[in-house]
């Protein structure tokens, strides 16, 4: 298999998240099928920082870069402005524990599967992809589900539409 075309810098900051390495493997497969999408063209040597961090820390970034005083489930930080290209360095991806914990076990969906869904959505940001109205919106989950379909996760939004 060829090395993954972005590196991946994980840390572990707080939260019940144990070991970064226990996460390598579904981060890779994971970061493989974002990287593999034509529509993203990725940069040569693509570098992105994935901080697992808390609810109480998530806040307070949520806080301070969003104007949102509450916990959040992922934020994400692109290098590149709102009309430029991504770089190599595409930026950061922060996913809160318990948030995710909590809306897994809501939606009947494992922690991991939930977990994935939530980085192909942060990474999806880095590139662009937004979800401001619903146009932008459709067009984001429609990849997000494609993506995750082809890592063998199930449509996260199929419950929401039922």
């Amino acid at each position: 298999m060829a090395p993954n075309p972005i590196a991946v810098d994980t840390t572990v900051e707080a939260g019940p998240w144990g070991d970064p390495e226990a996460w390598r493997p579904l981060i890779e497969r994971v970061v493989a099928a974002v990287a593999v999408r034509p529509e993203l063209d990725v940069p040569d040597a693509a570098e992105l920082s994935l901080l697992l961090t808390d609810d109480a820390h998530i806040r307070i970034l949520n806080a301070t870069w969003r104007g949102r005083d509450a916990a959040t489930n992922v934020l994400s930080f692109p290098s590149a402005g709102d009309d430029e290209d991504p770089g190599p360095l595409l930026g950061d991806v922060v996913v809160a524990h318990e948030t995710t914990d909590r809306e897994a076990r809501a939606d009947g969906r494992t922690f991991e599967d939930h977990f994935a869904h939530l980085l192909v959505h942060g990474l999806l940001h880095l590139f662009g992809f937004d979800h401001e109205d619903d146009a932008e919106a459709e067009e984001m989950e429609a990849l997000e589900t494609e993506i995750l379909a082809g890592i063998g996760v199930a449509d996260p939004y199929a419950q929401a539409d039922d």
